[in-house]
């Protein structure tokens, strides 16, 4: 079956800091920096910065609309940007880093226009939306030295993607309130959750699962792992090779116990999940993320579609 990809034109300010939320997801064939919106063809980054041209930085993505729809692209593409700037993002200023939306077809429009009244009507903003949806202009790809960047210069990437403003404003503004946990979660999942515990080994609800399905955050939701991707590590804890979305994701340094650890958090929860060791099979990548029963939910493959995952159930075609 041959796939038909789509593609999604996104500006969000410095196009350095918009490639990575949706490279290496599910679903992206692609994603490339460059120019849209204006009026100069072919063109070259300095003359975009003069703000002379009318174009914006923007990426463009191939993606695969059964497993990456696009309303999910949207939604990551909300939680990149201050959509009620309309001069720039954070340190970047002028037209050239205005935030938009650039729709392909109509439907990509319809979708466009409903996430951006529901982000209104959500109270996250004081401010008005102001972020344009407008129909998708010719795009010119960036040199090369801009494609890719977060892995091409990648300490002077997080140098100036925490310099700029941007990190410390999308942690603060989509940080889920936490305040009525405790009563949301048994003691032990908010134990493993907020206080970095850990469940003991063999006596936990997924160690030994056989079931098909998903694993998703008990918090925020978010699909975290695949049973397909899920084996018998004999350590007592449910282990996978790879997680089911990358971006949901979070690798942190941890000391305690006097070791040297990689601990795994959920991005959208800023909870605690397990962590990743370097012995797992080789043939699929050499990891193992031994994770805590206690921090997600499993949800079998006969119900994910009513219960809203069902873009996922093509993991296990």
């Amino acid at each position: 079956m041959t796939v038909q990809f789509e593609k999604a034109t996104f500006a969000g300010g410095c196009f350095w800091c918009m490639v990575e939320p949706f490279d290496t997801r599910p679903g992206i064939k692609r994603v490339v920096s460059g120019y849209t919106g204006g009026h100069v063809e072919y063109p070259t980054y300095e003359q975009v910065c003069s703000n002379t041209t009318g174009h914006v930085e923007a990426v463009q993505i191939t993606f695969d609309p059964e497993i990456m729809p696009y309303e999910q692209l949207l939604q990551t593409f909300w939680q990149q940007i201050d959509p009620t700037d309309p001069g720039g993002q954070f340190n970047d200023r002028g037209e050239s880093y205005q935030t938009a939306i650039f729709y392909h077809n109509d439907e990509q429009k319809k979708m466009a226009e409903k996430s951006k009244q529901a982000l209104a009507e959500s109270g996250k903003f004081s401010k008005p939306i102001v972020t344009k949806i407008l129909p998708a202009k010719p795009f010119y790809e960036a040199e090369e030295s801009h494609q890719d960047y977060y892995k091409k210069q990648s300490f002077h990437y997080r140098l100036y993607k925490k310099g700029s403003g941007r990190e410390d404003f999308l942690k603060n503004t989509w940080k889920i309130d936490k305040s009525n946990l405790k009563e949301k979660l048994t003691p032990l999942q908010y134990h493993v959750t907020q206080e970095k515990g850990t469940e003991r080994p063999f006596e936990n609800e997924y160690w030994d699962n056989q079931e098909e399905g998903i694993y998703v955050d008990i918090i925020s939701g978010k699909p975290l792992f695949s049973s397909r991707d899920q084996y018998d590590a004999g350590c007592g804890w449910p282990s996978f090779t790879k997680p089911i979305d990358s971006y949901e994701i979070v690798e942190e340094l941890d000391t305690s116990h006097g070791m040297i650890r990689t601990e795994i958090r959920s991005k959208t929860a800023d909870s605690h999940l397990g962590h990743v060791f370097e012995d797992g099979p080789t043939e699929h990548g050499g990891l193992r993320y031994c994770m805590n029963s206690a921090a997600m939910r499993f949800v079998p493959k006969e119900k994910m579609e009513e219960e809203g995952y069902g873009h996922l159930l093509k993991l296990f075609n």
